[in-house]
């Protein structure tokens, strides 16, 4: 015999406050099969992890945090002492998302799935035998969206900054010929944006006395846990976009045109035991013979041959 949980929309995105309709579907090749309950439980848990390299010794034991559950809503969908008789039967049920359900913050998290932190919403369904035959169980994950930012009030529209980068921005050591010569990339970019919108914005080379490699943006994932009475941050890159490539003619106006990853991205969190942070990083390479000998560097790591430039990013749902 066999258990599956199907829920009514192939895609199993849903919205705060809308209906979760599904039936749980079980198949029986000979025999009837009587049951004591049928229960659908609804969870909603933030799942955190403390990978190794992120903190110290202290740090590595906490590598599980207890995970946080916010929402647990627990039904029975059938007559008790009930039978289910041979072949399939089906068994309907239905629930709404609703702010009821939810913890004292009556904070309905976006669903996410990161390196450390994830987000995740479980139909579980339980067919309850009795002592003497083994319960039968199914469950099926669905994702939730919301149609406002958690944290904050959502901007009446996206906001962007101008920047400039030269030489004396730069923290890190950079080629000879860049700190006797001269460079300067100017524009504007996105520092808060929609997520149903694309990262927008414009740069210019001005100037520069080092012919350019590359010109890319980055996207990076900040999620930071609470282990003990630390914080722990991890910063991971979940895209990058080439904005140009080859040597850029100079005064030239090029447009920042990223789509975000959809299912790599979700609001900012800022819940206090966890957060989850954006980044945008500009990343200027210089052609250098040096850069040759490391050509699969990564591009966060400040080089000789690299300009940068890192900015938060806000990122929200737009009602």
């Amino acid at each position: 015999m066999s258990i599956e949980v199907k829920l009514s929309r192939t895609n199993r995105v849903y919205f705060p406050g809308e209906s979760i309709d599904g039936k749980i579907m079980v198949t029986s090749s000979s025999s009837s099969i009587s049951y004591q309950k049928v229960l659908v439980t609804v969870t909603g848990t933030v799942n955190l992890q403390v990978r190794g390299g992120m903190g110290g010794v202290i740090e590595s034991l906490y590598s599980v945090v207890k995970p946080i559950c916010f929402l647990k809503k627990i039904m029975e969908v059938s007559p008790p002492g009930g039978r289910l008789g041979p072949g399939r039967s089906e068994v309907p049920f239905s629930f709404i998302l609703s702010s009821e359900d939810i913890n004292s913050r009556g904070i309905l998290y976006e669903s996410f799935h990161g390196g450390n932190i994830s987000i995740q919403y479980l139909v579980t369904a339980d067919i309850i035998r009795g002592y003497l035959h083994k319960s039968l169980t199914a469950t099926v994950e669905f994702i939730v969206e919301s149609n406002k930012r958690i944290s904050q009030v959502v901007p009446a529209q996206p906001e962007s900054i101008n920047f400039y980068i030269t030489q004396d921005t730069q923290k890190h050591q950079l080629l000879p010929e860049l700190l006797t010569g001269h460079f300067r990339i100017t524009g504007r970019i996105s520092t808060q944006c929609s997520l149903a919108d694309p990262l927008l914005g414009e740069l210019t080379v001005d100037a520069s006395a080092v012919p350019i490699n590359s010109i890319d943006i980055q996207l990076h994932r900040v999620e930071s846990i609470l282990a003990g009475e630390r914080i722990i941050s991890d910063t991971s890159v979940i895209q990058t976009t080439q904005v140009a490539d080859g040597d850029v003619c100079q005064s030239l106006t090029l447009p920042i045109y990223v789509i975000l990853p959809r299912l790599l991205v979700c609001p900012t969190v800022l819940a206090g035991s966890f957060n989850i942070e954006f980044q945008v990083s500009l990343v200027i390479s210089f052609q250098s013979e040096l850069s040759k000998l490391y050509p699969k560097a990564d591009l966060r790591t400040p080089r000789p041959w690299l300009a940068m430039m890192t900015l938060p990013l806000r990122l929200y749902r737009a009602s």
